[in-house]
């Protein structure tokens, strides 16, 4: 079977175990566009993404334009001469020219089983919403974000403490294999287009920190789910004698309070036990400013003067931190 000669644009480590997939099959990638190099950690160092760096290891040309719009990356593009352009989490648009230009097509892989969650951020919403069921889905690229024809379609099931970065390390692996599936499709002929129903269509907008405090109004398993939506970033926070907390872990448990949400209803080896609207939530791992992930229980022994009973972690006055 002729092996295509394919233009990849990816950026993170969900993009780059494609690209590792698409080179182990044996074709020829003729150029990689990933985003700019950003500094990164406390020395503010530059740092590649993990697609530049496997691109780099597989001595494939690296391009990384500040732009697409301006016909510079277009003009690259049609030097390289691919047969077909292979996204994943690029992270850029691409103008109507370049989605145009390959003679197999443009395709891209997304995170989700789309029409669902079309967007930035389908693996956490998914997760947030409380969805049971997930997947990855190939598509020919469109000038609308994500409202491109399907060609293959892979799902599975949400464990049911799935954390978002669990289950994004199982959709890219996924993710690998529908795009290895895919192109062998286009070679052979045999790829379908199927148009996106408009009425199923919902959206996963980009996360930002501004979601990240927990509404202890909310019932138990929307806490959780928030909780698992938004691990590893920007997590889930809690305000706990005036400090935010990060929260990683959660668990619902069978107690039934009749007192106000955010009051906290015990402390020690098991967590931190807070009641929400239907019932009690018990925290299990957190991580304070500057601090490391740990346990609740190692967290509140390590806090001293701890006061005794009942009380609510919004209010200024709470000292019931630890044991």
């Amino acid at each position: 079977m002729r092996r295509m000669r394919i233009v990849f644009m990816g950026t993170p480590d969900f993009a780059a175990k494609s690209l590792e997939r698409l080179y182990n099959d044996g074709h020829d990638i003729a150029g990689v566009f990933t985003q700019a190099d950003k500094p990164r950690n406390r020395g503010m160092k530059l740092s590649f993404s993990p697609v530049k760096e496997l691109a780099l290891a597989y001595n494939i040309p690296v391009f990384q334009p500040s732009t697409l719009k301006d016909g510079v990356a277009a003009g690259i593009i049609r030097e390289l001469n691919c047969d077909l352009l292979a996204l994943v989490a690029y992270g850029k648009i691409l103008t109507k020219e370049i989605i145009e230009m390959p003679p197999y097509g443009s395709i891209n892989i997304h995170g989700s089983i789309l029409p669902k969650y079309r967007g930035a951020s389908p693996i956490q919403h998914a997760i947030l919403n409380g969805d049971t069921e997930t997947g990855v889905t190939s598509q020919y690229i469109a000038k609308e974000m994500d409202a491109g024809d399907i060609i293959l379609t892979k799902k599975t099931a949400i464990g049911e403490n799935e954390t978002s970065g669990e289950l994004f390390l199982r959709l890219c692996i996924m993710g690998a294999e529908l795009l290895s599936e895919t192109v062998e499709a286009i070679e052979k002929g045999t790829a379908q287009r199927k148009p996106q129903n408009p009425n199923e269509v919902t959206y996963a907008p980009k996360l930002t920190r501004e979601m990240s405090p927990i509404d202890w109004t909310k019932n138990a398993f929307e806490i959780k789910n928030k909780v698992r939506g938004l691990s590893p970033w920007p997590a889930a926070t809690m305000e706990l004698d005036g400090k935010t907390l990060k929260v990683f872990s959660v668990g619902i448990s069978d107690n039934k309070e009749d007192i106000p949400p955010g009051s906290i209803i015990s402390a020690g080896k098991a967590g931190l036990e807070i009641a929400c609207a239907d019932g009690t939530v018990l925290v299990r791992e957190v991580q304070a400013p500057g601090g490391k992930r740990m346990s609740a229980a190692d967290y509140l022994r390590g806090i001293r003067n701890c006061s005794e009973g009942i009380q609510n972690i919004y209010s200024s006055s709470s000292q019931c931190t630890a044991l």
